[in-house]
């Protein structure tokens, strides 16, 4: 059986590109080859497959909805790689930047960064996108004039049990869980935890076999270990910074993984232009410090890992590239030398092929 992975490429178009790109990756070798493009919109900065891997769904990090984004929905060809549009929706605030699909692919969850909110949406059989059915503005601020002057909902993460919806409010400086009906596309709040004030959570990701999540900080540079309980609530227990030790320069975070395997986390560094690696202590899911590797390009986005744990494939938006490293036994990262130019990359989300 092939291990061969579609890879589905957000971008910006206003830095240049030209839509989604759609790009095959040998399983043996990392090696990465583009082999489509969907265009004709604006800014499809992030995409996600719904679990059949039938239908793919991308924000425009736009205002051109009548003053908001909007979310598109497409029909995959998972032989060729593909993407036909079906149809488009407001999200109802401008500037969505995350989404996610629920587990039983009836619900698509938007976070629109510029107007701090957060809508949901029903999929109908055929993957087709409905107008939102759900609409709550957060509001609030914290400490960071510039940067936290009002909400700014930045991710969207649902559990494995898709009876919650984490929101990270990197405005707030708060981790919203929300109880979520997938039947009606619908959502209420249930419980909020407070970061680090200034700190400005962006990006959430679960441990695939404990009870633990990990949540990254992008203005604090800093990565925080929380306990899930069963009833969503998080509790954090560790905090450790995503920066070498001296480091000067200045620096935002983007993005953050667990290996399939449990047992390290990955986060990418934008300035200092590098993926941290820790080690995961099984028992309490506690970090340990790895290595630093540098992406080979300027300010990483998002990255992602292979489902079977191989290879790491780093997308440095200034760069124009995407960078290919293989992942050793001890978690570290070595570039395997496959770099394709993408422009403007953002988001990756992978899809096997059959």
């Amino acid at each position: 059986m092939s291990n061969d992975q579609l890879a589905f490429i957000g971008t910006y178009t206003r830095l240049g590109s030209e839509g989604i790109y759609t790009l095959r990756l040998d399983g043996n070798t990392g090696e990465l080859r583009q082999i489509s493009v969907a265009k004709g919109l604006e800014n499809p900065s992030f995409v996600a497959l719904d679990s059949s891997g039938d239908h793919l769904y991308a924000v425009s990090e736009s205002s051109s909805f009548n003053g908001a984004g909007g979310i598109t929905s497409f029909n995959v060809n998972r032989s060729t790689g593909e993407l036909c549009k079906i149809n488009e929706r407001s999200t109802g605030g401008p500037g969505p930047c995350h989404l996610m699909v629920d587990a039983t692919d009836s619900m698509v969850i938007v976070t629109n960064y510029a107007g701090g909110s957060v809508s949901a949406h029903p999929i109908a059989e055929d993957g087709s996108v409905g107008d939102f059915t759900e609409f709550v503005q957060h509001k609030g601020s914290s400490v960071n004039p510039d940067r936290q002057d009002r909400a700014h909902a930045h991710s969207v993460n649902i559990d494995k049990s898709n009876r919650f919806a984490f929101v990270c409010d990197l405005g707030m400086d708060q981790v919203l869980t929300y109880a979520i009906d997938p039947t009606s596309a619908r959502f209420k709040l249930l419980s909020t935890v407070d970061e680090t004030p200034g700190h400005g959570p962006r990006h959430f990701t679960f441990h695939p076999k404990n009870q633990q999540v990990y949540v990254l900080n992008e203005i604090g540079c800093t990565i925080t270990l929380y306990d899930l309980s069963h009833d969503g609530t998080l509790t954090p227990t560790q905090s450790v910074p995503t920066l070498p030790s001296g480091w000067q320069g200045q620096n935002t975070t983007a993005d953050i993984h667990v290996s399939p395997d449990g047992k390290y986390v990955y986060a990418s560094n934008r300035g200092n232009d590098s993926i941290v690696i820790f080690a995961i202590d099984q028992s309490n899911g506690s970090m340990t410090f790895v290595d630093h590797e540098s992406t080979q390009g300027n300010t990483p986005r998002n990255f992602a890992i292979t489902p079977d744990g191989n290879f790491l494939l780093a997308e440095n938006q200034d760069s124009d590239t995407i960078v290919s490293f293989k992942i050793e036994d001890d978690g570290t990262l070595t570039p395997t030398g496959s770099v394709i130019n993408i422009p403007a990359p953002v988001c990756m989300q992978l899809l096997s092929i059959e």
